[in-house]
C-alpha cells in the first residue's frame, strides 16, 4: 500500500520531470521562431533590404532603422508594411505573416 509520503515523492518527480520538459520545449520553440524569422526574411524582405533596392533601408543600417522605428513607432511600421508603400507591396512579399511576424522582421532587420 503507498503512503501519502510516496504518493508526494513521486508526484513530485513527476512534476519536476515535467516542468523540465516544458523548459526545454519552450526554448526550443524560442529558437525555432528565430530560424523562422531568419527563413521569412530570406523569402520575402531580402530582395529589396539585402541590397537597397527601391529606397529599402538595408538590413542591419541599426541608425536608419532606429531613427524610422523612433520616428514613427512600431505599430506604424507594422501598418505600413500590411497596406505596401508605393515602392513596397503589401505584406512586403509575406502572405502570412501576421503582425507580430512584421514586428520580428523589423526587428531583425534593424540589427
Amino acid at each position: 500500500m503507498f503512503s501519502i509520503t510516496d504518493i508526494f515523492a513521486k508526484s513530485y518527480r513527476f512534476l519536476a520531470a515535467s516542468s523540465a520538459a516544458l523548459i526545454i520545449g519552450m526554448a526550443t520553440i524560442s529558437s525555432a521562431g528565430a530560424a523562422d524569422i531568419a527563413t521569412s526574411y530570406n523569402n520575402s524582405c531580402a530582395a529589396c533590404h539585402d541590397s537597397g533596392a527601391l529606397n529599402a533601408i538595408k538590413k542591419g543600417d541599426s541608425a536608419k532603422w532606429q531613427q524610422l522605428i523612433k520616428q514613427k513607432g512600431m505599430p506604424a511600421l507594422v501598418k505600413s508594411v500590411k497596406n505596401g508603400m508605393i515602392q513596397m507591396p503589401a505584406g512586403g512579399l509575406c502572405q502570412d505573416c501576421s503582425d507580430d511576424d512584421y514586428r520580428k522582421l523589423i526587428e531583425y532587420m534593424s540589427k
